[in-house]
């Protein structure tokens, strides 16, 4: 991918939503947690049908949580995301359809300047075992922590308005692997490495816009790009818009757009509609 088509996805993000917004209000030197799990599920059953087809079942598990903290100096803001599903068509087994865990932790300090310093730490990895259904028997391509990448970053970010927060600095991140090497080992050494360790530059912006009255926007953007190779960038695109049916019921349509070189030459796309329930905890 090229460097413009980054940099115009960040910008086009960053216009659209801090359009609107407005001074947040959040609780001084106080603790807010949220949290909230959803269930989604989509099942088709035939009988004596003549017209095709075959029995499905669909479900998927999601868990979001926070954790914020509000000083006049200090702005602490942890961020948390699960999901996992399976698929099971006719006869076949059941597959794995959705599998990820996403922890980010911020911590930045008030300078009274457009721009705050901040300190960020960020896990990545899959919950359970994923695997490539392209093989017979299918192959595992994915673990808890096999791969697991962590991130740090330090720089400058501009967070001044709700809703919208935008930042940049140079960063580590790193991958840890046990049987899925492919993703940490170097080819042009003749040993095995489960363990690999990147500087670049990162960027990161999230979003939150309200389209109309229970319909929310919610939008990330994650940039990478190594220090050795600067024209090659990893991307991360999250999208979802939720409509709120009401406490329990929600429609959500998401996007998720992966680039990332030493995954796959080919960007990942994954789309989904759901209708599920919601329970929020906190």
């Amino acid at each position: 991918m090229k460097n413009k088509l980054f940099l115009a996805l960040l910008l086009t993000t960053s216009f659209i939503i801090s359009s609107y917004s407005q001074e947040d209000s959040v609780k001084l030197n106080t603790w807010l947690p949220t949290a909230a799990a959803g269930l989604n599920i989509s099942q088709l059953a035939l009988s004596n049908w003549t017209q095709g087809g075959e029995n499905s079942l669909t479900w998927t598990l999601t868990g979001t949580g926070s954790l914020k903290y509000k000083s006049i100096e200090w702005t602490f803001n942890n961020n948390l995301k699960v999901a996992y599903g399976r698929t099971k068509l006719g006869g076949s087994d059941f597959k794995t359809n959705d599998n990820e865990l996403y922890l980010e932790s911020v911590i930045s300090k008030n300078i009274n300047f457009a721009v705050d310093p901040y300190f960020s730490n960020t896990v990545r990895t899959s919950v359970s075992t994923g695997y490539s259904y392209d093989t017979d028997p299918p192959t595992e391509i994915a673990s808890f922590f096999d791969p697991g990448y962590l991130s740090q970053s330090i720089g400058l970010t501009y967070q001044k308005e709700k809703g919208f927060d935008t930042r940049l600095g140079v960063g580590v991140q790193e991958t840890f692997t046990r049987n899925n090497v492919q993703f940490s080992d170097d080819p042009e050494t003749a040993e095995v490495e489960k363990f690999k360790a990147e500087t670049g530059i990162e960027s990161v912006t999230n979003a939150q816009y309200i389209i109309a009255e229970n319909l929310l926007l919610k939008s990330n953007l994650r940039l990478f790009s190594r220090f050795k190779s600067l024209d090659v960038w990893d991307v991360r695109w999250d999208n979802a818009i939720v409509a709120k049916i009401n406490d329990f019921l929600n429609a959500s349509l998401s996007y998720l757009l992966i680039y990332q070189k030493d995954q796959s030459l080919k960007t990942q796309i994954k789309e989904g509609l759901q209708l599920g329930i919601v329970y929020t905890i906190l």
